[in-house]
């Protein structure tokens, strides 16, 4: 019953942000769509395909930075709230267990940015295929998937950051983190990045349990 109430808790902090921000996603893969659509009525199907297949043009290149700003956005929204008078320190004294509640927090915060990227990816894939064959929306996926992952570290490196307890370590953590994201955005012809994507999901799911260094200073106290 106890897990049921840490879930509503961290509901009630991102929810607007989670639906605002996932149909802003939305309008973005619809415009997107429009204009791939007005590409090809009045470029024509063939000029488009020439584009795409032999100057590398990426239709998709205007979602480079979506899932950034979801991470960034919830983890905000999630974990801000909690330092204000160190009121995660209440969350600290729930009969769970410090490292279980921060990691259901921190869980219930991942599976709602997974929900809000497969509903704007999922779209995008749809729309897709109606202008192109499966396999450009797979290369096209293979390609995007590496920005999907940098949401999810941005929101990992956002949780570590907020709650760390010193602005020394936060600045630190910042540099760190910007360098470390990076590497999600290294500019590469479209389904490039196949044989790196098991390696950026390995490191991504690490990052995931970094908050809880800065969680352990937070509840001790360090400043």
């Amino acid at each position: 019953m106890m897990w049921k109430l840490v879930v509503y808790k961290e509901w009630l902090k991102i929810r607007w942000f989670l639906v605002g921000y996932t149909l802003l996603g939305i309008l973005g893969v619809g415009y997107l769509l429009l204009t791939v659509k007005h590409d090809f009525a009045f470029s024509g199907g063939k000029n488009i395909w020439n584009s795409i297949l032999f100057l590398g043009n990426q239709f998709f290149s205007p979602l480079k930075y979506v899932s950034l700003a979801g991470g960034l956005i919830i983890a905000i929204a999630q974990y801000f709230p909690e330092t204000v008078n160190k009121r995660i320190k209440l969350s600290f004294h729930l009969p769970l267990g410090e490292n279980k509640v921060l990691l259901m927090m921190h869980t219930f915060g991942a599976v709602s940015l997974l929900l809000s990227f497969v509903i704007i990816f999922g779209l995008f894939s749809g729309f897709c295929l109606i202008y192109f064959p499966v396999q450009m929306v797979i290369y096209s996926l293979i390609t995007i998937l590496p920005w999907v992952l940098a949401g999810f570290s941005a929101y990992f490196l956002g949780a570590l950051i907020i709650l760390e307890p010193h602005w020394m370590f936060r600045f630190y953590y910042s540099l760190v983190g910007g360098f470390f994201l990076t590497i999600f955005f290294v500019p590469a012809v479209t389904s490039a990045y196949s044989p790196a994507n098991s390696g950026l999901f390995v490191l991504t799911a690490i990052l995931s349990i970094a908050l809880l260094f800065s969680a352990y200073r937070f509840r001790k106290g360090e400043m």
